[in-house]
């Protein structure tokens, strides 16, 4: 009978080139696919990329050309936008609030172990799959159309949208909670809703704060972005500045700087609360 060494070294040698081998053949197919991507989207969009792209810094010196001039203007030009700002940071708050408040409920009917009605938390998983799917944008056009311009549609988009986002997180922090005061609020006939709101929420609660934090960020973004489509906002004069052209640009440095002043605040003072819950919870 013939005795095969076996060499454990060589053995994972193989392994790892396979894997590498793998890997590269992956990474390829990636590039291909981008590059084909790239110039299927450049031929629909008739060749404008690259006869476009020596002008990709015409319209950034366009507004600093308009703006430099008329510095004294600007003071005036930030007091006239802020309230629109204001707008826009309401859409994006009231939409975390009602986006969290749905994707907690999601969350809670779609977690093992948890679910009020266990044979329809796939059917839950499924409406929140749908909820992420959709992009706020085209929700917006369709809410639009039908209640018509204003900040209603997009914050109704927002936080259908943010629903879906937050309750698959929810839902995968409510996996990692402790089931055992949920089992003793069971045991002295405690309901469903109190079980939850007893047992569960109190332990979960950090993580879903520092959750929707980090949503109201991105909520602040969505709500400027859908400015331009109508939904009100700082984006909607945004957009009417831009299209005014040359003259008007100054205006638009001033949206701009706003813009960009709140969501660094935004940035800096969510982080600072999301690291303080995270040191709480270490302590």
């Amino acid at each position: 009978m013939a005795y095969v060494d076996h060499d454990p070294r060589a053995h994972y040698l193989a392994l790892v080139q396979r894997k590498r081998l793998y890997g590269g053949i992956m990474f390829a197919v990636f590039v291909l696919l981008l590059v084909s991507g790239f110039v299927l989207a450049d031929d629909r969009n008739a060749g404008g990329f690259w006869n476009g792209l020596p002008n990709i810094l015409g319209f950034p010196s366009d507004v600093i050309a308009d703006t430099l001039p008329r510095l004294d203007l600007l003071p005036g030009h930030l007091a006239k936008y802020f309230p629109a700002l204001v707008e826009t940071v309401n859409i994006a708050a009231a939409s975390t609030l009602i986006g969290t408040a749905l994707a907690m409920l999601l969350s809670l009917l779609s977690t093992r172990g948890l679910a009020r009605w266990p044979r329809l938390a796939p059917l839950f998983r499924r409406v929140m799959d749908l909820m992420r799917a959709i992009p706020e944008i085209v929700i917006a056009l369709v809410l639009i159309f039908v209640l018509g311009g204003g900040p209603v549609p997009a914050m109704i988009a927002i936080a259908f949208h943010t629903g879906g986002a937050l309750g698959k997180l929810f839902s995968e922090v409510n996996e990692n909670a402790d089931l055992k005061p949920v089992e003793g609020l069971a045991s002295v006939g405690a309901t469903w809703g109190q079980r939850m709101w007893l047992g569960i929420i109190p332990q979960v609660a950090p993580n879903y704060f520092s959750y929707a934090l980090l949503r109201f960020e991105i909520n602040i973004r969505a709500s400027a972005i859908l400015g331009f489509v109508g939904a009100g906002g700082i984006g909607y004069e945004l957009k009417n500045a831009m299209s005014w052209g040359q003259g008007k640009f100054d205006e638009a440095a001033a949206i701009f700087i706003l813009l960009f002043a709140t969501i660094v605040v935004f940035d800096q003072l969510s982080s600072y609360v999301r690291n303080r819950l995270v040191s709480q919870e270490h302590h």
